[in-house]
């Protein structure tokens, strides 16, 4: 579903993020009402009077063009985990949202495993270091689709190596 709305352009929204926790889930999925933890409560993620309006500005700065890619998708994906909007399934929906803003530039990744790893809220190093990694796996889908005769994807991925 990530996949087929950023074929569609579907605005990257609370709805259609809504909409994937929805289907996954097989109940509704809204916004949360309280504060969220996580981490065996060693995070908090307050709720706050701007806390949803805060969240739609970030995910509508994913699909952007001021930042390189990977580093829309990887501040997308930190962005659906520390706002934590769902009162289940997070990282899940921070999963699919990369999916999703990489889906937008025609980038589907080869594997998507070594992406679903711990981040901390308060680790800068740590986001700029997953930002590399999308960047890293799109390079090696590029490599992987030239040898194979395909025709890649001729834009550059900048951002961090």
């Amino acid at each position: 579903m990530a996949h087929a709305d950023a074929v569609r352009a579907a605005p990257l929204d609370f709805a259609l993020l809504s909409g994937w926790q929805r289907e996954v889930l097989g109940t509704e999925a809204p916004f949360r009402s309280a504060d969220a933890y996580a981490k065996a409560g060693r995070e908090r993620y307050a709720l706050t009077a701007h806390t949803r309006a805060d969240f739609a500005a970030c995910l509508r700065g994913a699909t952007g063009t001021e930042l390189p890619l990977s580093a829309r998708a990887a501040r997308a994906y930190l962005d659906v985990a520390f706002f934590h909007p769902f009162p289940d399934g997070n990282a899940r929906a921070a999963l699919l949202t990369l999916v999703h803003v990489l889906a937008r530039e025609g980038v589907v990744l080869p594997e998507v495993g070594p992406l679903q790893v711990t981040r901390y809220a308060d680790d800068a190093a740590g986001a700029a270091d997953l930002a590399g990694l999308v960047g890293v796996l799109n390079r090696r889908r590029q490599r992987r689709s030239s040898r194979s005769g395909g025709a890649g994807d001729a834009r550059r991925e900048g951002g961090p190596a």
